[in-house]
């Protein structure tokens, strides 16, 4: 079994791997997915990953680590399970935003870029989830959004992502 100091694709992650490979004309080019499926796979993108990643696609480490720390979304140390990204920019601000992380941090008992002591929950701030309109919003692990945030909405989605086993 894979260590966090030396990851390993599973076999159904190497198998897409190997699939997002016949879509691009070259390694390199296809990256950024594999970079993703890395992500997803160990969930982060650190040192270690980055190595692996760089091995497996035959490119050079300064590569993957020149794309890693370009993108935000790659993230370069451990988060948790449930990763909470609250919008801060100026509409979601001016709709109650820091109302929303006031409210998350004191539920968590953590403060932002920080981690549960379980691993569950990580909080973090996004400069813009685009989302003007339905502010304050925040993203869940880079796929899920949810806007519209009153602090009881928000302590509802803590609770149900609390009771998960999954």
């Amino acid at each position: 079994m894979p260590t966090p100091e030396e990851p390993k694709f599973s076999e159904a992650a190497l198998k897409e791997y190997q699939e997002v490979l016949t879509h691009y004309p070259t390694r390199r080019a296809a990256l950024l997915p594999t970079l993703w499926i890395a992500q997803r796979e160990f969930g982060w993108a650190g040192e270690p990953v980055q190595r692996y990643v760089a091995e497996l696609m035959e490119l050079p480490l300064s590569h993957v680590r020149a794309v890693v720390t370009f993108y935000p979304m790659f993230q370069q140390e451990h988060v948790g399970k449930y990763l909470l990204d609250v919008c801060t920019n100026l509409s979601c601000r001016l709709r109650g935003a820091d109302r929303i992380v006031d409210c998350i941090r004191r539920r968590l008992k953590i403060e932002v870029g920080q981690t549960t002591s379980d691993g569950k929950f990580t909080l973090a701030t996004a400069e813009c989830l685009a989302s003007c309109g339905t502010a304050p919003m925040l993203q869940l692990n880079q796929d899920r959004y949810y806007e519209n945030l009153t602090e009881e909405t928000t302590l509802k989605l803590i609770e149900e992502l609390a009771s998960r086993d999954d």
